[in-house]
């Protein structure tokens, strides 16, 4: 079992336009809304992938009843916390005539650090305990910086492996906290780092880095270009084909979500990046915010390219 936690759910809001004018009205063409936020959005790719999953995290208002209904809908299992304001709304503005896309993230509602650790509680709760646990995502504005340090030294205690997925200051205390996985992308890893990332020997240098911290498994994905992974004993990088892309949200979780079925099940970290870049890529063959689909994960698993890139650290 593979729980998620999702501080700050969202309800995206996918609106596509034929292009969006400044000053002006803008006229959709389609509006599709999604459950959100990078924790659910882990869950719902395990689910699709057969795998199991329970996702936690907070529902307030409309909004939080839409977003627990759409979850209901796709058969995800949750567990939610109600809280008194309402869930915040994100929006994806999707331009059908550039293929660009513009993303507005709101700071969401007001929870407190007792509703979070009455989540956390149903966490430690569940039997049998999950085998990983991924954290990821923004974080309410109400709660300290140091909440997913606090997350992830309490599963140690309780003997949960946790995966950390976000970024900005609640990464960076995070990290200082040792969990067993990261994933920046590349703009992450450079304002973690405080370096520029120009090229693979860059990249690897920087996965190594992070390993050196205390990490077990660091990676920084590159979008089209796959990721990059190192552990203490391999360097690792994952390349996906050439696809046409519909839309990149959500990616990124469907990549983790691939990390985390493997490693979960205890396979090498070389079938882990395998699955994770497939998802991944699978992923922005979907419109809006919807995720990696099965059949697509299937088909594109053999063109995945993996290389080693050194011996061990």
């Amino acid at each position: 079992m593979i729980a998620t936690i999702t501080l700050n759910p969202c309800l995206d809001k996918y609106i596509t336009v034929a292009r969006l004018e400044m000053n002006e009205t803008n006229r959709s063409q389609q509006i599709r809304q999604y459950a959100g936020g990078k924790g659910l959005d882990v869950s719902r790719a395990i689910h699709e992938m057969g795998g199991e999953t329970m996702a936690y995290g907070f529902a307030g208002g409309n909004e939080g009843n839409v977003l627990t209904r759409l979850l209901a809908q796709e058969g995800v299992p949750f567990n939610f916390i109600p809280i008194e304001d309402e869930t915040r709304s994100c929006y994806i503005i999707n331009e059908s005539e550039s293929a660009r896309q513009t993303r507005i993230s709101t700071p969401g509602p007001g929870v407190r650090v007792e509703k979070v650790n009455e989540l956390m509680q149903k966490v430690w709760g569940m039997r049998p305990s999950p085998s990983l646990l991924v954290c990821g995502g923004s974080v309410p504005p109400s709660l300290p910086q140091n909440i997913y340090a606090s997350i992830i030294s309490q599963a140690r205690e309780h003997g949960i492996k946790t995966i950390l997925d976000s970024s900005g200051e609640y990464f960076k205390e995070g990290i200082k906290a040792k969990p067993y996985l990261i994933k920046p992308n590349v703009r992450e890893a450079e304002d973690l780092l405080g370096v520029t990332l120009k090229s693979d020997g860059d990249i690897v240098k920087a996965v190594e880095e992070m390993v050196g911290m205390g990490i077990a498994i660091a990676i920084i994905s590159r979008g089209k270009d796959g990721l990059i992974a190192a552990s203490q004993t391999e360097v690792i990088k994952a390349v996906p084909p050439v696809v046409a892309v519909a839309s990149t949200v959500g990616a990124g979780d469907s990549t983790v979500a691939g990390l985390a079925l493997k490693l979960s099940a205890g396979v090498t970290l070389h079938e882990a990046c395998r699955l994770a870049t497939a998802m991944g890529t699978a992923a922005v063959l979907s419109p809006g915010t919807a995720l990696a689909r099965r059949a697509d994960v299937k088909r594109l698993l053999p063109e995945i390219k993996i290389e080693n890139l050194s011996p061990a650290l």
